[in-house]
């Protein structure tokens, strides 16, 4: 199976033009670093592994549905999450909404 994009063309000049053209800004680590991504790549490995794997899907509507039901159903309200205290993502997010400002002495 071909790729679509090897690692090289994420530091290209060709990609860098086309992140600034889409006002968007780049996150990127140094080369090799294992941190720049964690939490991404823990997304995507929970994501295949509690939904896609070994998962026939009719079309390309069906499996975008599915993910986004996993997401907005599971994956935010209810699935707890060891980087963020063990909350969910709503519920970290609700807490720190509501969350007392801290004041700069």
């Amino acid at each position: 199976m071909r790729r679509l994009l090897e690692p090289k063309q994420y530091t290209s000049r060709a990609f860098a033009a086309r992140v600034e053209r889409a006002r968007l800004t780049p996150s990127m680590g140094r080369v090799g670093s294992c941190y720049d991504n964690a939490m991404a790549e823990s997304f995507f490995a929970t994501l295949e592994c509690e939904l896609i794997c070994d998962r026939p899907f009719q079309d390309i509507d069906e499996a975008r549905f599915s993910v986004l039901d996993y997401i907005e159903g599971f994956y935010n309200p209810r699935r707890r999450h060891s980087a963020l205290g063990y909350l969910s993502p709503d519920d970290y997010e609700r807490k720190q909404v509501n969350a007392p400002l801290e004041t700069v002495h």
